[in-house]
């Protein structure tokens, strides 16, 4: 992989070179584009996850395997957990690994819960015996908070719930990651931090109930799109907006104690969009079909992030509004299907991104 120096916006490879990474669920869709990113800035990149469990996935299509130390395991297997982070020596932690789908936590709630929830215990008690370790990103989500449903960006410092079994596990681990900092973790040695993000779409994401991969699905059967909640609005955002938030915090949190809390990294308060709008967009683009289908299970109707402290303290800030990025995701998927090679495509949304 071709090591960059210089500056990538807010993104500074140069801080990246050389470091050791953990990365858990570097096999998933964002677990890829990280692992993929961090290894073309130089930094030495390790991964502990499950093997990819969609046909095609992106970290095979990227052949990360061949770049980085893989290690293929249940993010439960405390023991094992604790042997690979101490034989890593990570400089840097990055918490990924997870049950990240709302309908399958109604349909398996206790390995949702024991995967967030204690998955994460495990990889914090592994790490306060690590000696090597700096710094720790919790990668949570954004339904964390306790939705009231008022259209109403919430804030870091709003009250946590999760009226779902995946949301609320995901409050929970925000929970044992503050309660990890507060009793085991003095912050001049390891800084620990949650970080919480949008609905994240960008190529290569074909995990199934999910919006961008059931058009895809749906435009390459050519049967009919079937979507539930069309006026759910959701922070929609490209996958590498969250990434560099996670890249930019880990860089501020290298100089100073003050970044220690919890964060949002999501669009900008005119750049939401509900589900409709989404596929609405994408029609425009492919021949789609559309069937609603009634659901039957909970899930929030309005969820927007303020981004307003990346902003002011980190410098972060979305570089592509929603349309743009779903226009680019699109694209990808096409360029794919048509033979292009997925690590060449990524690799080109790297780089426009950060130009």
């Amino acid at each position: 992989m071709e090591k960059q120096n210089g500056s990538f916006g807010m993104i500074s490879p140069s801080f990246w070179q050389n470091k050791n990474i953990l990365l858990t669920g570097h096999t998933g869709f964002k677990g890829s584009w990280l692992s993929l990113w961090l290894l073309h800035m130089g930094a030495r990149v390790t991964g502990i996850a499950l093997k990819p469990d969609t046909e095609p996935s992106l970290f095979n299509e990227l052949k990360l395997d061949q770049e980085m130390e893989s290690f293929l395991f249940d993010i439960r297997d405390e023991k094992n957990v604790l042997r690979k982070v101490q034989a890593t020596n990570p400089d840097i932690v990055i918490h990924m690994a997870a049950q990240p789908l709302v309908r399958d936590s109604y349909n398996d709630p206790l390995k949702t819960y024991s995967t967030n929830v204690m998955g994460t215990a495990n990889l914090l008690e592994a790490c306060r015996h690590t000696e090597s370790i700096r710094q720790i990103i919790n990668v949570t989500t954004d339904k964390v908070y306790e939705n009231k449903e008022l259209d109403i960006p919430f804030k870091e410092s709003d009250r946590l719930g999760g009226f779902d079994p995946y949301s609320n596990s995901k409050a929970c681990s925000e929970l044992v990651t503050s309660s990890y900092r507060n009793s085991f973790f003095a912050k001049d040695k390891v800084k620990i931090v949650t970080a919480r993000a949008g609905n994240v779409i960008g190529g290569g994401d074909w995990a199934v109930d999910r919006l961008i991969p059931d058009i895809i699905r749906a435009y390459q059967s050519k049967e009919k799109l079937i979507i539930r909640n069309p006026k759910a609005i959701r922070p929609w955002q490209h996958v590498l907006e969250s990434l560099a938030g996670y890249l930019c915090l880990a860089e501020h949190l290298d100089q100073t104690e003050n970044y220690i809390q919890e964060w949002n990294f999501g669009p900008g308060a005119q750049d939401f969009m509900n589900v409709a709008e989404i596929v609405q967009h994408a029609q425009k683009k492919m021949a789609l079909e559309v069937e609603l289908e009634q659901p039957n299970l909970h899930e929030a109707q309005i969820l927007k992030l303020d981004n307003s402290l990346a902003k002011k303290h980190l410098s972060w800030s979305s570089q592509w509004k929603a349309s743009e990025a779903i226009d680019r995701t699109l694209s990808w998927y096409q360029c794919f299907l048509e033979g292009e090679n997925a690590k060449e495509l990524c690799l080109k949304d790297i780089k426009e991104f950060t130009l």
